[in-house]
């Protein structure tokens, strides 16, 4: 997608679908977009775009900054932009650098307001929002250190109120937010207008919900140190903003999406004020708008074109509203619930649930209906999502001789509690001193290790000989995961791509390099198939960006000539969701001693056992997460009327 300079960029009519309140152009800043025309309805009450590939999002959403901000030179005024942290901005932010470089756009016309800050906070911590700022847009561009305004977490408690009131003043004194830029929490909340928040609330000092500290434990490696209260524009403050963009991606945003776009105005659900703004748009991932109604149920709001896979849908759904199996739905269940064109289509209801009953039949492959005999890639993100994710059928695929590589693309190093490596410290110490000699060097590495630990702050990058032995500590651990599913250590490659080796839970963007690591391995080993993560639940990202490096290698590798030996992609699921039946491509079932082993090789992540440094929202262990999910994936098709099976595993083929 190009970006017109100097003016809003339209996404592409195949990469935005857009719903808005009524019928014609979507409008983005006052501007319609052309080739975005949509059906009217009454359900989304918030003009929503759903772009799916995260750099086109970027670009449209800097793109109208852009083209604010040189509009507004060109005539000699300034530009207020409200901003936001977080990972949802940064592609917004690199786009902006990349325009600034690349295409001469300015910010010397630029005064900004940051929505929020944690309290109390150093600006010069790691976690501040004041740093993230300065690294990720600020020290890239040329905006004038005096026009950047950041809520300041440092100051003393009595101070607080007054810098509150000082901070809407200079907003005030700004002209107002021209272009306000929002993410959204899983509870629905702006800034930090957490749940109760009203609508007339100002920048003012919060306590934060327990949910959202948790949602940042990981950046600060463990609730505990995630600071209780925060500094935030107020739900009036946002409002007063002239235009209003809010970005949300991800599958554990669409149930807040839907709520945000569809339901009613609540205080309990902050975004939902948005509603009542004039210029508001949603800017939503595939994955973040799955649960609104014109995409997860169509045919509730109008005439549909019947597909295969939307009748499969459709008719799963009716089945599980109405609690029966495929085979007994009757005229009268689809007659009810807007599907008469369905049956219409295909003569009759038992028709129609004869299709939907043998394709979801169909899916469903044993080991004798698994490949045998191809040279196979499992690309692992981390050293654990290789077992947790597809431990079933990896040993399937063992046991049918299939040549397998796992690959490990990063180290899974700030994973690893601090404790596990002063206990393996210890245990190197004793052995060396008793079994190997004197332990001179393994006793002034423990001294330097134990030292760094003791003076290490929450959150601090760890110095590299601590990074170094979390990296072993995984891979040991995931040498023995794989051996219970009948591979060895010839079986491992361990890539730690180097976007990963940050020491921090952000990283570096993929570049060039983690391409080449991907891409060199399959010259080396021309597969067959690969398995790739195709997770988008993953809390801090690293499935997603891992993804992106297999898709540039593949891309890269297979041209030319070469493209007919492109090999099969299998996505799996990490630890957080499976693949919906109706998506997924093959089912594979497994029997409770299978479940059993693919357990026993999770049990052998010793460093993610009982308690996870970064578990997400499910405080249940992985190895509980997966035989809930892959026992419901069974009780799902018996629910159907399918076959009965123990537990089942979900892949889709790309």
């Amino acid at each position: 997608m190009s970006l017109a300079s100097g003016s809003p960029a339209a996404p592409d009519a195949t990469q935005a679908r857009a719903l808005g309140a009524s019928a014609g152009p979507v409008r983005v800043g006052g501007s319609p977009f052309v080739d975005a025309h949509v059906v009217g309805t009454v359900r989304e009450r918030i003009p929503t775009l759903i772009i799916d590939e995260h750099g086109a999002m970027a670009r449209v959403v800097a793109g109208r900054i852009a083209a604010l901000m040189r509009e507004r030179a060109a005539a000699g005024r300034t530009v207020v932009l409200g901003l936001a942290t977080g990972s949802t901005p940064i592609g917004v932010y690199r786009e902006l650098i990349r325009l600034h470089r690349e295409e001469g756009l300015s910010f010397r016309h630029v005064v900004s307001f940051n929505l929020d800050e944690y309290y109390p906070m150093q600006k010069d911590s790691i976690h501040s929002y004041h740093r993230f700022m300065w690294e990720n847009l600020f020290s890239h561009v040329d905006i004038d250190p005096a026009n950047v305004h950041i809520p300041d977490g440092a100051l003393a408690r009595a101070d607080v109120d007054a810098a509150c009131r000082a901070y809407e003043d200079a907003i005030e004194a700004a002209g107002g937010i021209d272009f306000q830029l929002l993410g959204i929490g899983k509870t629905g909340h702006i800034g930090f207008n957490e749940p109760g928040s009203g609508e007339n609330s100002r920048t003012r000092l919060v306590h934060l919900d327990s949910i959202t500290r948790r949602d940042a434990a990981a950046d600060f490696f463990g609730e505990d140190n995630v600071p209780r209260e925060a500094i935030t524009m107020g739900i009036a403050t946002i409002m007063g903003a002239r235009e209003i963009v809010i970005l949300a991606t991800g599958e554990h945003k669409a149930g807040v999406v839907r709520r945000s776009v569809e339901g009613e105005i609540d205080r309990a659900v902050a975004a939902t004020f948005l509603q009542r703004h004039p210029n508001t748009t949603f800017y939503v991932d595939d994955a973040a708008g799955a649960e609104l109604t014109r995409v997860a149920t169509p045919w509730l709001i109008d005439e549909v074109h019947w597909d295969e896979h939307l009748m499969v849908r459709a008719v799963t759904w009716l089945a599980a509203k109405c609690n029966k199996a495929i085979l007994k739905l009757t005229q009268h269940d689809y007659a009810e619930n807007n599907l008469t064109s369905l049956v219409a289509q295909h003569g009759s209801p038992g028709a129609v649930n004869g299709l939907v009953f043998n394709y979801l039949g169909a899916k469903i492959r044993g080991k004798s209906k698994l490949p045998r005999g191809l040279k196979t890639i499992c690309f692992s993100p981390h050293p654990d999502d290789d077992v947790i994710s597809m431990g079933g059928i990896l040993r399937k695929f063992v046991e049918n001789g299939n040549e397998m590589t796992v690959a490990y693309m990063t180290s899974g190093n700030i994973a690893v509690f601090d404790h596990d490596v002063r206990r393996y410290m210890d245990f190197l110490v004793r052995l060396n001193a008793e079994r190997i000699g004197e332990g001179a060097n393994v006793t002034q590495l423990a001294a330097t290790v134990h030292d760094f630990l003791q003076r290490k702050q929450p959150g601090q990058v760890d110095i590299p000989e601590v990074q170094d032995i979390k990296r072993i500590i995984r891979e040991s651990e995931a040498v023995s995961g794989i051996e219970v599913m009948g591979l060895t250590k010839a079986n491992a490659r361990f890539l730690n791509l180097p976007f990963y080796q940050t020491g921090k839970v952000r990283k570096d963007p993929i570049g060039p390099a983690d391409v080449a690591i991907v891409a060199d391995l399959l010259r080396e080993q021309m597969p067959d198939l690969i398995f790739v993560a195709g997770d988008l639940s993953d809390p801090h990202g690293t499935h997603r960006m891992c993804k992106e490096a297999i898709d540039r290698a593949v891309a890269e590798v297979y041209v030319g000539e070469m493209a007919a030996k492109r090999p099969e992609i299998w996505l799996y699921r990490g630890a957080w969701q499976e693949w919906p039946i109706t998506e997924a491509t093959v089912l594979v079932p497994l029997s409770q001693e299978e479940l059993t082993i693919k357990i026993q090789a999770i049990f052998k992540h010793q460093s993610q056992k009982d308690s996870a440094p970064f578990p997400g929202q499910d405080e249940r262990e992985f190895w509980q997460r997966v035989e809930q999910r892959n026992k419901t994936t069974a009780a799902q098709l018996d629910q159907l009327g399918l076959a009965e099976y123990f537990a089942m595993e979900a892949y889709v083929i790309a």
